[in-house]
């Protein structure tokens, strides 16, 4: 069975996550240094906060490198909320580099007749190309959003989901080869957040094969 790390840098909703993947009987090893990632086979990088924060915490406990590294070696990773976008390589919420395993950046979502920010609740999935975060039924899924900015890649074919904010549909879900990160929180939203996560695990126990 896959072994499955949780990055624990201090910015992350780690119960919550831990909780969902019990769920699903599945254990999280958590991991808060390099040597850590060793017994690891895939990685969940949570996040709940500010960019710049965030960055500075991966970078004390020096987890950016490695996870820049194991970006670059292509093994599973999966980012959560606000890991979605630390994947990238900048946001307009601060001034830090990202990890930069996505080009693009980060931007507060615009402002929209009848919504606030931040946009918070329960919004659908526009699915815009199959990935392994997705089940194969043609259901319209529902996720639980938290989040005041959005990633705009550079390469709009890493766009694997979105969702609407007033009239702009805004990035929800991102994949690339082995990497992916969903803008909303899958462990906080109820069996469409469950199905997501049986999705990624049925792949990573079946080879995880890269998927553009």
């Amino acid at each position: 069975m896959v072994r499955l790390g949780l990055i624990d840098y201090g910015m992350g909703n780690l119960h919550s996550v831990q909780q969902a993947f019990k769920r699903l009987d599945r254990s999280l090893q958590l991991v808060r240094s390099e040597g850590e990632l060793s017994g690891c086979d895939a990685l969940v990088l949570p996040g709940v906060g500010s960019f710049d924060p965030a960055m500075d915490h991966l970078e004390e406990c020096k987890l950016v490198k490695p996870i820049r590294k194991w970006a670059l070696d292509e093994k599973p990773l999966l980012g959560i909320c606000l890991g979605l976008q630390l994947f990238f390589e900048s946001s307009e919420e601060g001034s830090s580099k990202g990890l930069g395993v996505f080009k693009g950046h980060a931007q507060l979502l615009p402002c929209a007749e009848g919504e606030r920010i931040p946009h918070m609740g329960w919004s659908p999935l526009n699915k815009r190309k199959p990935c392994p975060l997705f089940s194969q039924n043609d259901c319209k899924d529902w996720m639980y959003f938290v989040h005041s900015y959005f990633v705009v890649p550079t390469d709009h074919s890493d766009i694997a989901a979105s969702t609407t904010f007033g009239t702009k549909n805004v990035t929800a879900v991102v994949w690339k080869n082995r990497l992916g990160a969903c803008q909303f929180h899958p462990e906080k939203s109820s069996l469409a957040g469950q199905r997501l996560l049986i999705s990624w695990l049925n792949w990573l126990d079946s080879g995880a094969n890269s998927w553009a």
